[in-house]
């Protein structure tokens, strides 16, 4: 038999796995009842407050997981663009890798950024300005970049994160239809960062407005 505390990480991720899958058939989080996902993950209702206090609770780990996850990825990004040399193609890449890979993560992130639970909203909202401040001080550490601001290389990040969020249900999920090159998820949102990139380089930051 595995240790106590095995078991309980076990179960832990059941219910996880459990929401995320019931998610997929296209239902939002706010619609799961507790004693489905318990169901799901193969407990009885009542095991499932041994791991979570409500729903609200299993929405705040699921957010928790996508956002190490997302910040690991961030941070392959980034040593992408200060390390060799700003390949956004190639960062673009890096990204849509570990997007395939963890479909069900991300498409929780895409849909319930706009969901029904307002905890859970204000969680992915934190976790995007997480991200947007920690993109803004890489930024400011590269020489290419010296020419703006704190704030104005805020503005940028916060452009670029919410660009990214705002692709996902289309990178995990691309349209059925055959797409012009130009107009694939990954042409668009490689050709978007490319457009803010070039665009900073040019601007003189706020204090010019």
């Amino acid at each position: 038999m595995l240790p106590r505390a095995e078991q309980k990480q076990q179960t832990r991720h059941a219910l996880l796995d459990a929401a995320r899958s019931l998610m997929e058939s296209g239902r939002g989080f706010g619609s799961l009842s507790l004693r489905e996902v318990a169901r799901t993950a193969g407990i009885v209702p009542t095991g499932f407050y041994r791991h979570f206090d409500d729903m609200d609770q299993l929405g705040l780990a699921l957010v928790s997981e996508v956002g190490q996850t997302f910040r690991e990825t961030i941070r392959l990004v980034r040593h992408n663009e200060m390390v060799l040399g700003g390949i956004i193609d190639a960062s673009v890449r890096i990204f849509l890798d570990v997007v395939a890979s963890k479909p069900s993560q991300f498409l929780f992130l895409a849909r319930e950024q706009y969901g029904g639970s307002q905890l859970v909203r204000q969680a992915l909202g934190a976790l995007r300005e997480g991200i947007s401040a920690d993109l803004a001080a890489d930024l400011g550490k590269m020489p290419k970049w010296q020419h703006l601001d704190p704030a104005s290389l805020s503005v940028i990040s916060d452009l670029v994160v919410k660009s990214v969020f705002a692709m996902l249900p289309e990178l995990i999920d691309p349209p059925a239809a055959t797409l012009a090159p130009h107009l694939t998820p990954q042409a668009k949102i490689t050709q978007q960062l490319r457009f803010i990139f070039i665009g900073a380089r040019h601007w003189k930051g706020l204090g010019s407005m």
